[in-house]
């Protein structure tokens, strides 16, 4: 444990090294970042425009779902973005030999070769988002609620990365799986909105297959009073440990049948 705590912590004095140095970068790309989350909030704001409601959801109930499924990607991004890099580079080139020579966990180096601040542009609109329908909504603050929202964002999180981990997997097959993880995540835009309004084979994919529906709408419908707390939440969570066991099972598999590429 030391020697991971030890690692990261270099890690992260790299990291802020290179922030202080590149700060102007890593401000504009902030910025660009948060723009293009904006432009989802005026897409719906068009859509209110024209009708008032959704098959049954107002502007503000849309509006928690989007920013609520905002912050879970966001959190996964900051510290995961290197799987993306892995699903087609690491492999490929053979570069994968440098984490089974040291004495840690593999999946941990991996995913300790970059912290994406690009990330925090999903955190803070998605942020921004929730707590401005939540004051709209007049939705009760208690501190149970408090507590739930930030355990069930880690536990989305945790699903995030879990897919993420799951298709990037596959390059240990296939080499190059960059494309496979494009068409994974294409689907977490479905759940920035309520998945009632989708056809029921979106609807199946998204809540059975590729389980996106509980890092947004489940969770985030449970807080507006449309689901229930077991299916809200303690389902959220236990597909959030189930899915990571999977995926987890599914990269170590993929490091026994790995064979050095070269470059």
């Amino acid at each position: 444990m030391k020697r991971y705590m030890k690692l990261y912590l270099k890690f992260l004095q790299q990291y802020i090294k290179t922030l202080i140095e590149y700060r102007a970068d890593f401000i504009l790309g902030l910025i660009g970042f948060v723009l293009v989350q904006f432009v989802g909030v005026i897409f719906i704001q068009l859509i209110f425009n024209s009708i008032p409601t959704l098959q049954g959801w107002n502007f503000y109930e849309i509006l928690f779902i989007y920013g609520f499924a905002q912050i879970p990607r966001g959190i996964d991004h900051v510290f995961t973005d290197y799987l993306w890099i892995f699903s087609w580079k690491t492999i490929v080139q053979g570069e994968f030999d440098k984490y089974l020579v040291r004495p840690l966990n593999p999946l941990f180096q991996v995913i300790s070769e970059k912290f994406q601040p690009d990330g925090f542009g999903e955190i803070i609109i998605g942020s921004i988002l929730l707590i401005t329908s939540w004051i709209n909504l007049e939705i009760e603050v208690t501190i149970i609620k408090l507590l739930t929202l930030i355990v069930v964002i880690l536990f989305a999180t945790l699903i995030y990365t879990s897919i993420k981990l799951a298709v990037t997997s596959l390059a240990f097959w296939v080499k190059f799986a960059q494309s496979y993880m494009f068409m994974a995540y294409q689907l977490s835009s479905f759940v920035k909105y309520p998945i009632s309004i989708y056809p029921f084979g979106i609807r199946f994919i998204v809540t059975f297959l590729i389980p996106f529906a509980f890092t947004g709408y489940y969770p985030g419908a449970y807080f507006l009073g449309r689901e229930n707390f077991v299916q809200g939440i303690l389902l959220t969570c236990l597909i959030a440990v189930v899915a990571f066991i999977i995926a987890y099972r599914i990269w170590v598999i993929g490091i026994s049948k790995y064979e050095s590429t070269g470059s």
